[in-house]
């Protein structure tokens, strides 16, 4: 067989192969699931969660609903916990089936659920949530069962995720507040044909869930426990226990005011009776491609306003740009030009004419400091070449070729976090692509946490050769202990805090705590798999690899540094810099912001426009880091390696700024526990974020330096 046969058909098996792998795969949210007539639908109940809140709370541990039965509904038994991914259980779900009868193509006027006794605890913590705002998350066919709103013009209909717990109201006669919770739950699933061949079939595919609650009292039921009349006005399942008076009064002998509640166990129960309504409604103008769009809201106002952020964005990219230009240029100018280079691009120093009584001496990199005294110096002056005698005395950042290159203090503990960098670097990389592609999207529940864990373990193996690699540079020789310092400090201190605050919403019994199965799944990532991947880059970058090579060599002496300027300090000058790169993204940090605290029952899509001004912000902490690198070399500063690191990462102090205003002046949440969450949380997303993009900057810097003074050579 020829070999260009043997190859084309090699080549048409590969892809074969491949067509065949990607059609096995499965992707969430793309792999349609069709129901035909009489066929169960299962109906998931998840947890509950506020926006004035950062507690959420299982759905069955909640004292005053319906508990599960165990008995099967659509091949699940109640109560069982549905298997979750890592994300899942990280972002608090708790995931259950329930005993909610929900059949395709059967209408159901009104089922009796169960009629619950709870007490005065359970009333309390009821009227505790309602007051907070707290909404319920139910979910169909992956869709989060939802509450409908219309614009005002009627011409757009949108939803917001989860449904109401309760509502409050006043008393007419008294003015006292009032807590009702809603009881009578009317689900709407909206259907239509199935595509392919499952809708040949007879298939049909769900491409909207509603919820619309209601609150009924305990009277004028009919003999199944559903109220006689679920469409009419009635009063509202009030959520109130009246006063035990005999044990108020045992309680208080002497006082001549009975207090209207106590907290005082005294057997007392309220009997709530539970009940839904299911309605099928066919609906063509919905493609099940398309069903998450209604979550979706205000899209073509929030469009203009992600286009202003580009635009922005743009602008101050390009005002950089043209100041990164000019700094080129001149150092182009001041290397080729007759500004102290030769012809070659040699580095020349001006040797001045000896006066009487003195003496010139002859600089060069390598000559020891007692031969510059020596005899016949005087003569050599006169040996100097015609060429050398137009030079100009030289100054800023030229006369640093001797020490720019200089270990830098700590350089321990910098070759580690640039390895984490790194990692990091990695991790949002492949976040935004697969985001972009649709990969990740939020029918996908959890995938974004889950595939951003699993990225970050696996870039392990870039992280230990990038940071064993600068960790040779500096002439480290422990790389054993190099590469533990790259698997465990970063991560280490993550783990640390987060298991550190899963203590508070531990003590708050909140799903939000991570489960102690969760936390060993953890660490077993980081030992089993994180630190292993560390370790043979590692071992790969420190052995199989040359260290980077510097164009100059550094000077056994080290040079004393001029009186810097305020704006080129670490503090003053990291965020000067930092503010540019915030200016930036910080339009677009506000969706971003909305979507993580203020308005939970939405969803971050967006994935486009985030990616655009992600690069555009990489790009600009690049070219900040440049220019503020530059002015830094030209006050003869050669402490460059943890100030580019500082830079880059300088937007993150705006950013966490950015969270204290937004919290006390957009969100409304209550709680000392809810409070250090998000502060803390807010820190932790803060410092990785300046990891990663002071990790940008320290490669910018790093590529900066060596391309300018490999430009130049001393003599």
């Amino acid at each position: 067989m020829p070999s260009g046969l043997r190859t084309r058909l090699c080549r048409l098996f590969a892809l074969s192969t491949l067509i065949s792998l990607i059609n096995a795969f499965y992707i969430p949210g793309f792999s349609i699931k069709s129901y035909v007539d009489d066929e169960a639908i299962p109906l998931q109940v998840n947890k509950v969660y506020s926006d004035r809140s950062q507690l959420q709370y299982a759905y069955y541990d909640l004292p005053f609903v319906c508990p599960p039965t165990g008995k099967k509904h659509a091949g699940y038994a109640s109560g069982r916990s549905i298997s979750l991914n890592l994300g899942e259980v990280l972002r608090g779900d708790r995931i259950m089936a329930s005993d909610y009868d929900v059949v395709m193509g059967q209408d159901q006027e009104c089922q009796y659920l169960c009629s619950h006794q709870t007490d005065r605890q359970g009333v309390k913590r009821a009227r505790e949530l309602i007051e907070e705002g707290y909404v319920v998350e139910w979910i169909v066919d992956n869709l989060p069962g939802a509450t409908s709103f219309v614009t005002v013009d009627r011409t757009h209909k949108y939803y917001a995720a989860g449904f109401k717990i309760g509502y409050k109201d006043f008393s007419p006669v008294t003015g006292k507040q009032k807590y009702y919770i809603n009881n009578h739950i009317t689900l709407v699933i909206r259907y239509r044909k199935a595509p392919g061949r499952a809708g040949s079939r007879g298939g049909k595919v769900i491409v909207g869930f509603e919820v619309y609650t209601k609150s009924i009292e305990v009277a004028h039921r009919d003999s199944t426990g559903c109220p006689q009349d679920v469409h009419s006005d009635t009063n509202g399942m009030e959520m109130y226990i009246g006063p035990n008076n005999t044990e108020l009064a045992s309680k208080y002998p002497s006082s001549s005011y009975l207090p209207e509640e106590d907290d005082v166990d005294d057997g007392s129960t309220l009997t709530i009776p539970y009940s839904y309504s299911v309605y099928f409604r066919e609906d063509d103008s919905i493609d099940w491609s398309r069903r998450w769009d209604m979550y979706f809201n205000n899209q073509e106002e929030s469009n203009v306003i992600h286009w202003l952020a580009i635009v922005n964005s743009l602008v101050i990219c390009s005002l950089l740009t043209v100041i990164v230009i000019m700094v080129i240029n001149r150092t182009y100018r001041q290397v080729h030009g007759k500004d102290g280079a030769g012809d070659d691009g040699k580095l020349l120093l001006k040797r001045r004419k000896p006066t009487s009584g003195t003496k010139s001496p002859m600089l060069r990199e390598k000559a020891p400091a007692g031969l510059l005294e020596q005899s016949g110096e005087v003569d050599r002056d006169d040996d100097l070449s015609s060429d050398e005698e137009y030079v100009e005395d030289i100054s800023g950042w030229k006369l640093l070729h001797g020490d720019v290159f200089r270990a830098p203090a700590y350089a321990g503990y910098l070759a580690p976090l640039i390895g984490s960098g790194m990692q990091l670097v990695f991790m949002a990389t492949g976040l935004l692509i697969l985001s972009c592609f649709g990969i990740l999207n939020p029918s996908f529940r959890g995938g974004f946490v889950s595939v951003g864990v699993g990225l970050f373990v696996f870039a392990g193996i870039v992280s230990g050769y990038f940071s064993s690699r600068l960790y040779k540079t500096f002439g480290g020789m422990n790389w054993r202990r190099n590469t533990l310092m790259t698997a465990l400090l970063f991560p280490g201190l993550l783990f640390t805090t987060i298991f550190i605050l899963n203590l508070f919403v531990w003590a708050q019994a909140s799903s939000t705590a991570l489960p102690f199965g969760t936390l060993v799944g953890l660490i077993a990532l980081m030992l089993l798999i994180q630190l292993p991947l560390v370790y043979v880059g590692s071992w790969y970058g420190f052995h199989q690899s040359q260290p980077y090579e510097h164009p100059t060599k550094t000077n056994s002496f080290v040079r004393p540094m001029p009186e810097q300027a305020w704006y080129t300090q670490n503090l003053y000058a990291a965020l000067i810099a930092g503010f540019v790169p915030f200016a930036v993204i910080f339009i677009e940090l506000l969706f971003v912001f909305r979507s993580l605290w203020q308005d939970k029952s939405g969803y971050y899509y967006v994935f486009g426009f985030l990616s655009i001004v992600s690069l555009v912000g990489i790009l600009t902490v690049v070219e900040v880091t440049i220019v503020a690198t530059y002015i830094m070399l030209c006050q003869e500063n050669y402490h460059w390696w943890w100030q580019s690191v500082f830079i880059g990462g300088g937007s993150s102090f705006w950013i966490f700024l950015y969270c204290i205003i937004f919290y006390y002046t957009k969100l409304n949440i209550h709680g000392f526990v809810s409070g250090l969450l998000f502060f803390s949380y807010s820190f932790l997303a803060c410092t990785v974020y300046g990891l990663l993009t002071g990790t940008v900057g320290f490669l910018t810097a790093y590529a900066f330096v060596r391309r300018i003074y490999g430009a130049i050579k001393a003599d």
